[in-house]
């Protein structure tokens, strides 16, 4: 919540208000400013105005892009907010935008936070840490990018409350494992159960989604790229389904990208 600093003048105490923050996104406003989109650990999603970042003199410009994190300090606004001051907490932006792979798999987790965390201003602690996670594996280049955003997606939907089911029934509860995958019933489905029409994926694809959904990287990693692509399509329509609108983000992903040296230095 905003706490008052005081202030001189008459002016009294000036609500300012300090907190980790992902920047998701950014649009011009006037000449030299710029309205960013945060989504913070302790105020859910707030969009403030940084004034005269646009400029090259501007001492935050380059903090205030989007997949940065940042401990950034706004003073609190009628609408919008003023970014006042901001520091560096993982500079991510350089080497996801430097690289088409990492950007066409981080543009969708942003995407995706952004219409998650819907209501501004409403805590949503767990999903700020699940995407500040899958921002630094993916500029730290700690797996293939397409796993990366992969997982982030089935478990930002889960805590979202749409959690898939990869082993047993999702409908009935039946202990698995199952043959058939239904988007709309939440994952794997049994034969009695199965909406007709129902895909099919291999074994090793649901293996791999329930690792991707778990955290088992050991099991992701060695995934065959045929059950990635099997995989990446059943998490793109099941996201798709889910948050009731299209990732636009997501037809552009470069799924051929093999895992990319690792970065050291991008290390938490």
């Amino acid at each position: 919540m905003p706490t008052r600093v005081g202030g001189a003048g008459d002016n009294g105490a000036v609500p300012l208000y300090r907190d980790d923050a992902i920047v998701l996104r950014t649009q011009k406003l006037g000449e030299a400013d710029r309205i960013v989109t945060l989504l913070t650990r302790e105020n859910g999603k707030v969009r403030g105005v940084a004034k005269g970042v646009r400029r090259t003199s501007s001492r935050f410009g380059a903090r205030l892009e989007p997949f940065m994190v940042v401990d950034v300090q706004l003073h609190v606004g009628r609408s919008l907010d003023t970014v006042t001051q901001v520091e560096t907490i993982g500079p991510y932006a350089r080497p996801i935008c430097d690289d088409y792979g990492l950007y066409t798999a981080g543009a969708p987790m942003l995407e995706a936070a952004d219409r998650l965390v819907d209501a501004e201003r409403e805590p949503a602690v767990q999903q700020f840490w699940l995407l500040s996670g899958a921002l630094r594996a993916l500029a730290g280049r700690d797996h293939a990018p397409s796993l990366v955003l992969d997982s982030y997606l089935l478990r930002a939907l889960s805590v979202a409350g749409w959690a898939p089911s990869f082993t047993d029934c999702a409908r009935c509860g039946a202990p698995g494992p199952h043959h058939s995958f239904s988007v709309a019933t939440g994952g794997a489905v049994c034969a009695r159960c199965r909406p007709p029409g129902s895909p099919a994926p291999a074994p090793e694809t649901f293996a791999l989604l329930a690792a991707l959904l778990t955290g088992d990287w050991a099991v992701a990693d060695v995934a065959d790229q045929r059950h990635r692509r099997e995989a990446s399509g059943l998490v793109a329509a099941y996201a798709q389904y889910y948050l009731e609108r299209t990732l636009r983000s997501l037809r552009h992903v470069d799924r051929t990208v093999p895992v990319p040296a690792h970065r050291p230095d991008l290390e938490a």
